[in-house]
């Protein structure tokens, strides 16, 4: 681990060289002044990328708390940006070295003046380049670290089905999924986000998995707001694969399951319904629908499969209209949408992709990387007549921003066909 950890700190120290060369070739035009306040800032922050993974080899980051792994997250940003951007210097490096390699055999005279002059002009070039690549993307992903991932969404979706109960037309759901409470330095972004679901006024509500990252302390500092969700017909949950702490190694089996006990608990506690593979019903003026609801059921990638959809199916023929809280929305591909006994589930709830937490989203064109691995990654989709909506997450997790795919509060308003 060490020596992997030394290996990253000399590629570090190395890229920052190369940027910080870039960045002295382009500013020898700046006045004294100006181009002393650029460096300098520009040795600030390579200082600090630096001692940043000298910290890391010493202190392992899963031991870092929120802040530092912030400040880590920018750092390791910056980082990124200037490998892409100092890639154009290595180019002309390496032609530079293949030429003077081909100049030891060949010894024709050249005209070294006018030789010298271009790649003088070359360097600047691609040092200019250099630096407009590595600062567009690092501003673009640092302010989706600062305001981005707290750019909440709602997005309002209409679900026809003849099978709905007249009472139920216009039954108003709220869905929030992959909240990931360990990411969120304070509760403030977490109340905002709950004051704009209770603005929708939902008859319920549902959330959809991954309430923590890895451990049920998480939701330490957050169980006042999560009891801020109310509706009329009650804030049902699931579970995501996150929250069985399953990416995490504890120091016992016993202390991995009081850790999932331990998250229902807290559940509980908000006055939320947690739905281990099993079915309600939700009645309004004497008329039923059924709510399922199953453990992590992954379709693809491997991830685990703990739900039991056939638990949850059983006894619900009498009920008309059926949805499925299903955190993984490659569930829907592979079983739901594809065994003729769950044709009459006409609504699955889904999330866990969070759109990648980067992407473009504008009238008419949608795209993200993960669509590249979910066929279905966000909003609402239809087979026949089932249908499918993937929530894009409320949290973060890895990167602790988002880009273009912001946090998203759904309001999925149910009306007969």
């Amino acid at each position: 681990m060490f020596i992997r950890f030394l290996i990253f700190f000399i590629v570090i120290v190395l890229v920052e060289l190369y940027f910080l060369q870039a960045l002295k070739t382009i500013s020898v035009d700046y006045t004294p002044q100006k181009r002393k306040i650029v460096l300098w800032i520009a040795y600030g922050l390579a200082g600090i990328n630096i001692l940043i993974s000298s910290v890391a080899m010493f202190y392992p980051p899963p031991e870092w708390n929120n802040l530092l792994r912030f400040i880590s997250s920018a750092a390791l940003i910056l980082f990124v940006c200037k490998l892409i951007g100092s890639s154009f210097l290595l180019i002309d490096d390496t032609i530079r070295l293949f030429r003077w390699i081909a100049s030891l055999f060949n010894k024709t005279p050249k005209h070294s003046i006018e030789e010298g002059a271009n790649q003088i002009s070359r360097l600047k070039f691609l040092s200019y380049l250099a630096v407009t690549f590595t600062v567009i993307p690092a501003v673009s992903f640092l302010y989706g670290m600062v305001r981005g991932a707290y750019k909440y969404r709602v997005h309002k979706v209409k679900v026809s089905s003849p099978n709905l109960p007249e009472a139920f037309e216009g039954f108003k759901i709220v869905q929030l999924s992959d909240m990931h409470s360990g990411s969120f330095m304070s509760p403030d972004p977490l109340i905002k986000a709950f004051n704009i679901v209770l603005d929708q006024k939902p008859d319920a509500i549902f959330f959809t998995g991954d309430l923590v990252n890895n451990e049920a302390i998480e939701t330490e500092p957050h169980i006042d707001a999560y009891k801020m969700l109310k509706a009329p017909h009650g804030v049902y949950s699931i579970l995501g694969n996150h929250d069985y702490g399953d990416y995490k190694q504890w120091e016992t089996p016993d202390h991995k399951i009081a850790n999932l006990e331990k998250l229902k608990d807290i559940q509980a506690q908000a006055g939320w319904r947690l739905l281990m593979n099993e079915h309600v019903a939700i009645e309004k003026d004497g008329q039923k629908i059924a709510l399922l609801g199953i453990e992590n059921w992954g379709g693809n990638l491997r991830f685990p499969r703990y739900g039991k959809l056939d638990n949850a199916h059983a006894g619900t023929e009498a009920y008309p209209f059926k949805i499925l809280l299903s955190h993984d929305p490659s569930h829907w591909d592979v079983q739901v949408s594809q065994e003729q006994k769950y044709n009459d589930i006409d609504l699955t709830l889904s999330g866990h992709t969070h759109g990648m937490q980067f992407g473009i989203e504008i009238p008419g064109f949608k795209w993200s990387p993960v669509q590249y691995i979910y066929k279905h990654w966000a909003g609402l989709y239809k087979q026949d007549n089932q249908y499918l909506y993937v929530n894009r997450g409320l949290g973060f997790l890895g990167y602790p921003g988002r880009l273009g795919i912001w946090p998203e509060i759904t309001v999925i308003e149910l009306s007969r066909a």
